[in-house]
């Protein structure tokens, strides 16, 4: 009798619905008032709820400034949340570093905050066109978790660079070029001199090179960050870390991609031949270098294939 009645009640446990891991946002403090999280480095999943990329904010007397919104309006809540456990600021501005839907999507829940959202005259051009698309592709992976996320447009553009000043910092938005997509943008902070990249730098894993991306323009826009002479950069992916590891892990690749892309057009070789001659294995300790690989190289020869 006894060990029917445990029988059932293992049965009866092992039915109970479980529950899902969500993303923990716990968000470090780099610099005085500057905090950035992490995300995972793998794809998007339920259980990141598709943050698998950096985001921050940054602290003054006078209000706070989010970088990014994060990949939902469940998301974006849930950064306020954390934002409140470090200060009772209201959130002021909203920057989005570019059209990746884990940059903006989240804006719907900061507007209804009273934030003003910013972002480069490019970008909102991408978040429009691909704004319908990213919200269905991340509905198939995000579930209900994506509930409540609706395109929402920043409220102010700008065309090569945008200066906050509150409470007493200061914070440069500078577009150079673009790259991953074309509104990719960099948020400066002169007096701590921190660098919230956004797509324009990974670092741990391997870098996408996507169907709007620009190598061309992506390698200008390094050199543009460059000059900052940033003492830490918060990539877009990857870890914090410092200018010297951002050159290796974005910059070189970049450069390696395109120097054997223009080798190989000047031979006259097709696609495939570019590829088989193509060697990047001084890269393959980044995260994601199988899967990414093929595709990095073959965009990259198509886009010069034009130029």
């Amino acid at each position: 009798m006894l060990k029917t009645l445990i029988t059932k009640l293992l049965c009866a446990l092992l039915a109970l619905p479980t529950l899902a891991a969500a993303v923990d946002l716990h968000f470090t403090e780099i610099a005085p008032g500057v905090h950035a999280f992490v995300g995972e480095m793998s794809g998007r999943t339920y259980e990141n709820e598709g943050m698998n990329a950096n985001v921050g904010f940054v602290v003054t007397k006078e209000g706070v400034v989010v970088i990014d919104s994060g990949s939902s309006y469940q998301v974006a809540k849930k950064m306020h949340e954390a934002i409140r456990r470090v200060t009772k600021q209201p959130v002021k501005y909203v920057i989005n570093t570019g059209g990746q839907d884990h940059r903006w999507l989240g804006n719907g829940y900061f507007k209804e905050q009273g934030a003003t959202i910013i972002a480069h005259k490019k970008a909102i051009d991408d978040m429009t066109a691909r704004g319908v698309e990213h919200l269905a592709g991340l509905k198939r992976d995000l579930k209900e978790r994506i509930d409540g996320t609706v395109v929402t447009l920043p409220d102010q553009s700008f065309d090569q660079e945008k200066t906050l000043k509150l409470g007493g910092t200061e914070l440069r938005i500078i577009h150079y070029f673009g790259g991953h997509t074309p509104g990719d943008s960099v948020v400066w902070l002169p007096q701590s001199r921190v660098l919230f990249s956004g797509d324009l730098v990974y670092v741990d894993r391997m870098l996408g090179v996507i169907p709007v991306s620009n190598t061309k323009d992506w390698l200008a826009s390094f050199e543009g960050l460059e000059k900052l002479a940033p003492k830490k950069i918060v990539p877009g992916h990857g870890k914090v870390c410092d200018l010297a590891k951002a050159k290796r892990d974005t910059k070189d690749y970049l450069a390696l991609l395109r120097s054997h892309m223009k080798t190989a057009l000047d031979k006259g070789l097709d696609l495939q031949r570019a590829l088989d001659t193509l060697d990047q294995s001084r890269f393959k300790s980044l995260l994601n270098y199988e899967s990414l690989k093929g595709g990095n190289a073959s965009r990259t020869y198509l886009e010069m294939e034009t130029e």
